[in-house]
């Protein structure tokens, strides 16, 4: 016996999306594979390295973890999308000027991060280092060392 497809419908970077999914579909499929969001990058497939993070409802969720149809309803953004959000723009520009990047593979994943982090008014002070550091520890990178990334995510923290 065949699964049933499922529905599943939500906004991703502003547009609204309808896609019939099986229920096993990951969402980083389905982002990468079938809707071409190539910023969702499958590093260990098992939510330890964070590099597929996107932001789900503004949380960033790892999207080698979550099925596709427990996205419905929700809005989607990845760095595609990033332009079109003031907040999220500025993040994306700080990491460019920032040199907050040396492969890239982690990059999307740290700016999910980092945009979930500014964006939390419960932290009393976005621009301490240690609290910015706890909040990397959601993505793994082997480059860079998260200096740079400190750095950038304090400056931004300084201009809100």
């Amino acid at each position: 016996m065949q699964p049933i497809p499922a529905s599943v419908s939500f906004d991703l970077n502003g547009a609204a999306v309808s896609e019939q999914v099986h229920p096993s579909t990951l969402l980083a499929a389905l982002l990468r594979d079938r809707l071409g969001m190539k910023s969702v990058r499958l590093g260990c497939g098992e939510g330890v390295c964070g590099s597929c993070s996107v932001l789900v409802d503004g949380r960033s969720m790892r999207s080698c973890l979550m099925l596709a149809a427990q996205a419905d309803g929700a809005s989607i953004t990845t760095v595609e999308g990033y332009a079109a959000q003031p907040d999220l723009a500025a993040v994306q520009a700080a990491f460019v000027e920032g040199f907050g990047a040396q492969c890239g593979f982690c990059t999307s994943g740290m700016m999910a991060a980092v945009a979930e982090y500014l964006a939390d008014g419960s932290v009393a002070d976005h621009g301490d280092p240690a609290a910015i550091r706890s909040a990397l520890n959601a993505v793994a990178c082997r480059c860079t060392g998260y200096r740079q990334i400190v750095r950038l995510v304090a400056g931004l923290a300084g201009e809100r």
